[in-house]
């Protein structure tokens, strides 16, 4: 058995051999990490919607039968869950007004995770996680947003 001194040495030796590499990975461009993240959910909410368009009359059953949504028409809720997967993805895809267009994906998660699929918690975490990384840190230096002054420039490496 180890003494504390031993133990704390052996502790202190590990983390020493992994902060050059603790330190590389730090320096990995979080641009490439905002823009992957913009691709990755806006993947997911544009296929969904034009799966949507694709057949019209099966998404508003859907809507009817399955879904169920709370306080809104079939027809209502159908329209605006498709809107806001292909708009709010083209707009995540370009980098065009990404904090505001993570809002509306944000609030489908929402209302998906209370009321249609709460037991899809992992994929609504992971798709949230994304969406509020990008809510708050932005669409990152590869976006239309920095092009038009939305994002500020930032003096660090991107």
């Amino acid at each position: 058995m180890q003494t504390d001194a031993a133990s704390m040495l052996s502790a202190t030796s590990g983390r020493s051999r992994l902060a050059p590499l603790t330190e590389l990975l730090g320096r990995f461009p979080i641009a490439i990490v905002q823009c992957m993240f913009r691709l990755a959910v806006a993947s997911v909410f544009l296929k969904a919607g034009l799966n949507k368009i694709a057949s019209w009359e099966l998404t508003v059953q859907l809507f009817a039968d399955e879904y169920k949504v709370p306080v809104l028409a079939p027809e209502i809720a159908a329209r605006m869950a498709t809107t806001f997967e292909i708009g709010c993805s083209l707009l995540l895809v370009a980098g065009l007004a990404t904090r505001l267009a993570t809002l509306p994906l944000l609030g489908m998660i929402m209302t998906i995770q209370l009321f249609v699929y709460p037991s899809a918690y992992a994929e609504h975490l992971t798709w949230a996680s994304i969406l509020i990384f990008l809510l708050t840190r932005g669409a990152g230096p590869w976006s239309l947003d920095r092009v038009v002054g939305l994002e500020p420039g930032d003096s660090r490496r991107a």
